[in-house]
């Protein structure tokens, strides 16, 4: 899962940085409100750590645009903020953040706080078995089943099934499927992402089965929620 960092303190996002990775987490960060907003935009990250004072546009500033965008309204918003008063609180969980952490505070509540968040907005996470529309994916056996039908998945088309499956209905990008899957020190081809799409659609579809996988031009891919 790929967590972003909006904070100004460099100290504050290694230490987040340096915690986040050591429970397996992809990492991405901005230095304030402008390139925050770009972020979100362009990593379609699963959770946002979101420090309240920013330079420029401010952290409750920040929120209250991501909550007012539709494709983005659901991002899961944990503040981060020296201001601990009750009234502050109040204010930065009613403007739309989901969890609210003061300094200094122990990175393994921070930790245990996005993990609880993370499986409250996808309860797959951590599932032995994943479940969308007729497909289900079984991350023990190794076996994925669509409807009454076995299908037989080579290793990549299972992981590149899995990262679709865990992010179903949301628009990702060639680049979003190159990192999840093949990771990101691997450098190859987005033509590399269309070839291994058409293995698993090829798998996938049989007869008049509708293609859960939808083609978004100039963008990437979805995996429907049918």
């Amino acid at each position: 899962m790929k967590i972003l960092i909006v904070e100004d303190e460099p100290a504050m996002v290694e230490l987040l940085r340096y915690n986040l990775e050591s429970e397996g987490f992809d990492v991405v960060s901005a230095h304030d409100g402008e390139e925050g907003l770009l972020a979100v935009e362009e990593e379609q990250p699963d959770l946002l750590l979101l420090d309240w004072m920013l330079p420029g546009v401010s952290g409750i500033e920040l929120c209250r645009r991501i909550r007012r965008d539709g494709k983005n309204s659901a991002l899961p918003i944990i503040m981060i903020t020296a201001r601990g008063e009750e009234h502050d609180r109040v204010r930065g969980l009613d403007i739309g953040a989901d969890d609210y952490v003061t300094k200094p505070f122990s990175p393994a509540e921070l930790m245990a706080r996005i993990r609880a968040l993370l499986r409250r907005r996808n309860p797959d996470i951590g599932a032995e078995k994943l479940t969308v529309g007729d497909v289900e994916l079984d991350l023990v056996a190794y076996r994925v089943r669509r409807g009454e039908r076995d299908l037989h998945l080579g290793p990549t088309e299972f992981k590149l099934l899995r990262f679709f499956m865990e992010r179903a209905g949301r628009v990702l990008t060639r680049d979003q499927l190159l990192d999840g899957v093949w990771g990101q020190n691997v450098y190859l081809e987005d033509r590399t992402v269309d070839v291994h799409i058409r293995r698993l659609r090829k798998a996938l579809n049989a007869g008049d089965e509708p293609d859960l996988i939808r083609t978004v031009r100039a963008v990437g891919y979805c995996f429907e929620r049918v």
